[in-house]
């Protein structure tokens, strides 16, 4: 039954990193995996560019990216996690930094797997991101925090976008999103502008506004969430990752 109710669970992705992490080490219940390869698919950018900013060239961090991942999803990388590790961004972290100790010492096509592909990385778009990028200011360590910190703000707006699934929602959203992020890059339109575009009042464009950064706001907080192993440390972990944003600012791309 725990199976069964995990593998709902993780198809929705309506569980904590941690409890996907856990399960997966202890019992490799149903849907685990997957639960698993979705997480990588959302983090896999900060990881890359980590290994980038280490030094490696952009074939060898895509090899040592889908190498790590092999690793994780072989659970390998998980036999030993306990959730008093505390965030999920830092066990990640520690256990990349080990995984390129080891390959450091040698036998990394065999560490890897081979040419198996885990997560289809897009290495040609990862490039371009990663040269708009002035990384030779920033440690490795804080390129993946302000990475992590976007991931998660992707991952919040992405969810508002996908509620929004009628045409005129669609529309107000395309319109209204460049006010809602607080990291938010381009210029944004005046109150005016979108009141025009939406064919409706300004205080109307204001309300809209309020409700959004709302919804937008309780995303982010849940995506955090997702990522802590305790619920008290969300709003210590959101103030970490602004402060990486913060830190990061014009030395990171928004795209």
């Amino acid at each position: 039954m725990r199976d069964e109710a995990f593998s709902a669970a993780a198809g929705r992705f309506n569980t904590t990193c941690w409890t996907v992490v856990l399960l997966s080490a202890q019992s490799q219940a149903p849907g685990s995996e997957r639960a698993l390869l979705e997480l990588c698919q959302i983090y896999w950018y900060p990881l890359y560019s980590f290994v980038r900013r280490r030094g490696y060239k952009p074939e060898d961090a895509e090899d040592l990216t889908q190498g790590f991942f092999l690793h994780l999803l072989s659970h390998r990388a998980l036999q030993t996690v306990q959730k008093e590790k505390g965030k999920f961004r830092s066990f990640l972290l520690a256990s990349l930094q080990n995984y390129l100790a080891v390959q450091a010492r040698g036998a990394r096509a065999q560490k890897r797997g081979g040419d198996r592909e885990i997560v289809s990385l897009d290495l040609e778009g990862a490039e371009e991101r990663y040269r708009q990028e002035f990384s030779d200011q920033l440690t490795p360590e804080k390129i993946y925090d302000a990475r992590w910190a976007l991931s998660l703000l992707d991952r919040a707006n992405e969810r508002l976008r996908a509620s929004l699934d009628t045409e005129p929602k669609r529309l107000v959203f395309s319109v209204l999103a460049p006010f809602l992020s607080p990291f938010r890059s381009g210029p944004i339109p005046s109150y005016a502008a979108a009141a025009k575009e939406l064919h409706i009042s300004e205080p109307a464009v204001k309300t809209l506004i309020h409700r959004l950064r709302k919804q937008y706001t309780q995303l982010v907080r849940e995506e955090v969430a997702r990522t802590v192993e305790n619920p008290v440390e969300v709003d210590d972990e959101i103030r970490a990752l602004c402060q990486a944003l913060i830190v990061a600012e014009g030395y990171v791309s928004r795209a």
